[in-house]
């Protein structure tokens, strides 16, 4: 391993208001410090990553801290190792060793292994807990105020997806289906997304979709995994103003109630063959109100033309005989394509924030159509940017659960740290995809040792951190 170069600035010294992190010849080790300092920035210490998860293993055998082994999860996604084995195979040397010494007082690395084994102990809950605490604090700092929907409310993408797939039993929880004669079996995952228009995709809650059994007489599925995941989702975060943005599978009475006792705003997509009542009502009222129109240019030369018309105080009743009054957004886009050729889209929301001329573009494209940013930024970035969310980490259900929450975490660092002023659009362009972030922070990692002092220093720096606009 080459020695670090004598020439490298300390931290202390690194970091002015005015330097972006990243220019030309700017060395990885640079990366270290960034990851350092933008979780110390947003977070203070490291002991915010397990927050109230209690340690079941037995005190007197203990070699590391359980916060040290959360962070090792961590930074083996963060560094997109890909599998558990990795973090013992390219995580340690005699620099990163004294970092980790720096940070957790301990004089080893610990295995892949001894991870997975502490972890097969631990309650996911509490990790969950964890997982809302970070976003909690960014909330609480204000950090994520400008990128709320009528500079009120936080949009929260709802959806599920697929995390493993087994061809044969994986454990008494697995989904099952039918696939040319063969049974699959794989495991889902319904998430709840803070997501905001510059492109980030933040966890707030994760609820599990799985058999309570082998042999059960109905499958789980999303809509159920709702049902839980709402009033989890109320209790973590209660005060907190939501627009919920969800696609066709919530149009209904239950999804409505939900809404209305929890406070919660919604934008739901309503297709065709969705509450036909409310389909014919908006379709023969929608010409007969002229003044609920709003024309609206988009793009950055304006050449996306927006049509929007809505009608308020359509009066839905459920199968349980409540009644709900939905408001309808239709949106008809015309837009040139690659080709100069107009191309027309239309989407239409239902929503219980009533539509006007002055909101009603907002709540279109920052709240019904962010929901796609779960999909791109969070589901996608997961699986194909390095996270690796559908390799099985482990084989024990638990441990799958704790390992999928330090994905969740470390994505938010990851986010943090490539959209942030620090490395500004000059670092951004050098660097290209913010999975070479990943690749960088490896080679840091693997060759910039930090002190203590500097690690003090660093933890002593005052600087404001802004964010880039979208960069997806």
């Amino acid at each position: 391993m080459k020695p670090m170069s004598a020439a490298r600035k300390s931290i202390s010294t690194d970091f002015t208001t005015r330097q972006v992190f990243f220019h030309a010849g700017t060395r990885h080790e640079k990366v270290l410090d960034l990851f350092l300092y933008t979780f110390s920035h947003f977070f203070g210490d490291f002991d915010l990553l397990r927050g109230g998860v209690t340690d079941h293993r037995e005190s007197g055998k203990v070699t590391y801290p359980l916060v040290s082994l959360v962070f090792v999860g961590v930074l083996m996604f963060l560094c997109n190792l890909g599998a558990r084995r990795q973090t013992k195979l390219l995580l340690p040397t005699a620099e990163s060793l004294q970092t980790f010494r720096t940070l957790f007082d301990v004089d080893s690395f610990p295995h892949g292994d001894t991870l997975n084994d502490a972890f097969m102990l631990l309650d996911p809950d509490q990790m969950q807990g964890a997982v809302c605490n970070l976003v909690g604090t960014l909330v609480r700092k204000k950090v994520l105020y400008p990128y709320r929907v009528l500079d009120k409310y936080f949009v929260v993408a709802v959806d599920g997806t697929g995390t493993i797939t087994y061809s044969k039993r994986h454990c008494p929880h697995c989904l099952t289906q039918k696939q040319n004669g063969r049974t699959i079996y794989y495991h889902e995952v319904l998430e709840a997304k803070l997501v905001t228009p510059n492109g980030f995709a933040f966890s707030l809650m994760s609820e599990f979709i799985e058999n309570p059994g082998k042999n059960p007489t109905k499958q789980d599925c999303e809509l159920k995994a709702f049902y839980r995941l709402a009033p989890r989702l109320k209790a973590a975060f209660p005060r907190l103003p939501i627009l919920l943005t969800l696609d066709g599978l919530y149009a209904g009475g239950p999804v409505f109630q939900i809404c209305t006792n929890y406070d919660w705003k919604y934008m739901i997509i309503l297709k065709d063959a969705d509450l036909p009542s409310v389909n014919q009502e908006f379709h023969g009222l929608r010409d007969l109100q002229p003044a609920n129109h709003r024309s609206w240019r988009a793009g950055k030369k304006a050449e996306i033309k927006q049509d929007y018309r809505w009608v308020d105080d359509i009066l839905y009743t459920d199968s349980q005989d409540r009644e709900h009054t939905l408001h309808v957004i239709e949106c008809v886009e015309t837009k040139p394509d690659a080709a100069g050729i107009l191309t027309e889209s239309a989407w239409r929301w239902i929503t219980n924030v009533r539509p006007s001329q002055s909101n009603v573009v907002a709540l279109a494209n920052e709240g019904g159509r962010d929901r796609w940013k779960i999909e791109n930024q969070g589901f996608k970035a997961q699986k194909r940017g390095g996270y690796e969310l559908e390799h099985a980490y482990t084989a024990h259900p638990n441990s799958a659960k704790i390992f999928y929450y330090l994905l969740q975490i470390a994505h938010i660092i990851a986010q943090l740290m490539y959209k942030g002023s620090i490395i500004g659009k000059a670092g951004r362009k050098a660097l290209g995809a913010i999975k070479n972030l990943a690749i960088l922070l490896l080679e840091a990692w693997r060759n910039r040792g930090v002190a203590p002092e500097e690690m003090q220093a660093l933890s002593s720096r005052r600087l404001q951190i802004r964010f880039c606009p979208d960069t997806s």
